[in-house]
């Protein structure tokens, strides 16, 4: 805002001197912004180096011209166990299903140990190491339970004994109602079914789409001590939750995502610590 002549200042308190001031305050506003989304892309290339998956600048959608994500950034290491959370609709089912190879990624790439996978197809990816436990539609009602584990199992069924005991062992209840139908299981049983069928081809990732949603608090509580369990057993898991509370006091790091793009990220407990994560995207949860 450059003024040359006293004539050309707006008078104080005129809707021009009020106008000029608001549009300052909404230049400032974007220009930081601009320098925190750019602050998180540094972080990510510095830090994501040696990662075992990474998303890097991710623009996808379901449609072509209508972007969900707008270059959105994640990367987890072996062993870790990272979680997405943010307001609906800010992208974050859409980046696993992005990594996951079922919604086209127009820009940007999905490394895995450093080899390129984007846009591969969902059984390229689970060969290689990669698992996918959407959030609804999850198991097939008409199967038992062990007929669901061996679908899981179908492009290596000499493993289907080795894997299924290994499934069983975190997940007692599997083994001894195995001839059941998934049917009749309860949201909590299929979501353990749903996990277990991800784990029989033993990934390195597995990528767990909101395993929370609509169960009861105790299950809710139960699913997450699963999800442990199984990070425990060293295998990478990336989750989306909305119960972001929950999810940050157990991940080791999150992603705060907003209108496709990340917004924040850090530790668990650095997010769930910060006023701004607080105040924008937490409120009350993080003070229960």
């Amino acid at each position: 805002m450059t003024f040359t002549e006293p004539s050309d200042l707006p008078n104080p308190g005129s809707p021009d001197s009020a106008n000029e001031f608001n549009r300052e305050l909404d230049i400032n506003a974007d220009q930081a912004k601009d320098g925190h989304a750019a602050s998180l892309e540094q972080v990510h290339k510095s830090e994501s180096v040696g990662a075992l998956i990474r998303a890097d600048a991710l623009v996808a959608g379901y449609f072509p011209g209508v972007n969900i994500l707008n270059g959105s950034d994640l990367y987890a290491r072996e062993g870790e166990l990272v979680g997405i959370i943010g307001p609906n609709g800010a992208g974050k089912s859409t980046l696993l299903k992005a990594i996951f190879g079922l919604v086209r990624v127009s820009q940007g790439a999905v490394l895995l140990k450093d080899e390129d996978i984007t846009n591969l197809r969902a059984d390229q990816l689970v060969k290689r190491g990669v698992g996918f436990v959407p959030q609804t539609n999850n198991v097939f009602p008409s199967l038992s339970i062990e007929e669901n584990l061996q679908m899981g199992a179908f492009q290596d069924p000499s493993r289907f004994k080795e894997r299924f005991e290994k499934v069983v062992s975190l997940f007692p209840t599997l083994g001894e109602r195995r001839k059941q139908r998934a049917g009749s299981l309860s949201g909590g049983e299929r979501q353990m079914v749903a996990m277990g069928r991800a784990l029989m081809m033993e990934p390195s990732v597995l990528l767990l789409d909101e395993p929370s949603a609509g169960l009861s608090p105790v299950l809710q509580d139960e699913v997450f001590i699963r999800v442990k369990e199984i990070n425990a057993t060293g295998v990478t898991v990336i989750i989306v939750e909305q119960n972001a509370r929950r999810c940050l006091q157990i991940v080791d790091r999150g992603y705060v995502l907003d209108q496709g793009k990340n917004a924040y990220t850090g530790t668990g407990a650095q997010l769930a610590n910060d006023p701004k994560v607080v105040e924008l995207y937490l409120g009350t949860l993080a003070k229960v």
